[in-house]
Order: structure tokens, then sequence, then C-alpha cells
């Protein structure tokens, strides 16, 4: 039995957000999680309470624990949207809840913002860049889609870092693992993984899997190939 139902999603108008999610918790239990690059924001509904927690991108994949019953809002930010207050290196691999100012409403930067629902997230997005407390740097879309820049690397690599918390290495090292992993579960073999991805060979295909997403190239390919 699937841990989730209810499952929507959907892409923002936002320009700070990349999609928002929402499920209910049908059965409590543990889930693999992949590593993430994007920050987030997820609101929690369990038991009459309501908790945002900012989540910083996450090194590696790992286990997650739901209790059943919880509803639970996704708010996944483009790459490059960030808190210019808070220093995104000191939030990585790590879930921050903030403070709730009253039963509807959370604060962040000394200020009440009403919790979002699955509809009005853009509206609290927009409110919070109106606000300077969320900002973009279009600069690391720019650089990921090859787009020729006049910045030396010295410079680029100071824009990833405060936009992201990561290098654009680290970035493009995911993507790769998300684009093997999604060639897998199409179909395609693990050796024309390795070889369409631009791995040196299976081993290496299988490290990497394994420390992104969580799983072998077996357990994601839909073919029957030993991992």
């Amino acid at each position: 039995m699937d841990l989730f139902s209810d499952y929507r999603e959907r892409r923002s108008d936002s320009p700070y957000v990349e999609s928002v999610q929402a499920a209910r918790v049908a059965k409590s239990g543990s889930t693999i999680r992949p590593a993430e690059v994007h920050w987030h924001l997820v609101v929690a509904r369990y038991q009459g309470q309501t908790r945002l927690v900012l989540a910083g991108p996450l090194l590696g994949s790992g286990v997650v624990s739901v209790p059943e019953g919880a509803k639970i809002l996704w708010i996944k930010l483009k790459l490059g949207a960030f808190m210019p207050h808070l220093p995104t290196r000191d939030f990585l691999d790590s879930e921050t809840m903030l403070p709730e100012a009253r039963s509807n409403a959370f604060w962040l930067h000394g200020s009440a913002w009403q919790f979002p629902d699955y509809e009005n997230v853009d509206t609290l997005m927009n409110r919070l860049a109106a606000d300077g407390v969320l900002s973009y740097d279009p600069l690391v879309n720019e650089v990921l889609q090859d787009r020729p820049q006049e910045l030396s690397a010295r410079s680029i690599r100071h824009h990833f870092l405060r936009a992201t918390g990561l290098t654009q290495a680290h970035i493009r090292q995911f993507e790769r693992a998300q684009q093997a992993a999604a060639l897998l579960q199409r179909g395609a073999s693990i050796l024309d993984t390795v070889c369409e991805a631009g791995y040196f060979d299976q081993p290496h295909l299988t490290r990497s899997l394994k420390h992104w997403i969580g799983h072998t190239p077996a357990q994601l390919s839909q073919t029957d190939e030993p991992g």
C-alpha cells in the first residue's frame, strides 16, 4: 500500500516556485527520499496543528517517516530562489521548523504570515518577495542552461553558493543521477544508461544512484538486468 493518497501536483505561476504538491498520509511508515538541490517549504497539518518547515538542500538520499492522517503540502522553490537574510550554507541537510505566530500563521523574518494552502501558495511567495524575504538569482539557471556568461568562474561560484548553498558541480551531478534514474524507469538498459548519462562504467552509475536517488540501477530498471 502506498503511504500517500489524494496526491496532487501543479506548476506555479510564481517566478520563485518550481512546483506545488499536496497529499494525505494514508498509512504510517517510512520511505526512501532522494537527495535534493532545491529549497522547500513544507506545511504539515496533523491532529489539529499546523507547522511549516524550511527544508534546505539534502546532500544525499535518506529515509523519511510520516504519521497516518497528516496532510502535507510541499512548496518546491526554483533553483536560484533564496532568502537573503538566511545564510544558505547553514541550512544544508537541515529542516528548520518556523515558530507559530497564532493558529493560522507562522513567524518569518520578524513578521507573521498566514499558512498557505494548495491554491494560494503563489500569493504567499509573491508577498514574501515584495517584502524582501524572498529573492531570485537568474544567473543560476542561465549557467545550468549553458548560456555564455561574462563573469569569472569565481564570481559564478559565489552566485551559486549564495543562492543555493551548493556548487554548480554538485547540482550537475544530482541532475545527471536524476536523468539516469528516469532512463532506467522508462525501460532503458543499464549499459545504455551508463553511456547516455555519461558515467564511466556500471559501478560508477550504481554508486551515483545509491547516493543521490537511494536505489540501485536494478531497483530502478524496468528490465531484468542485474545491478
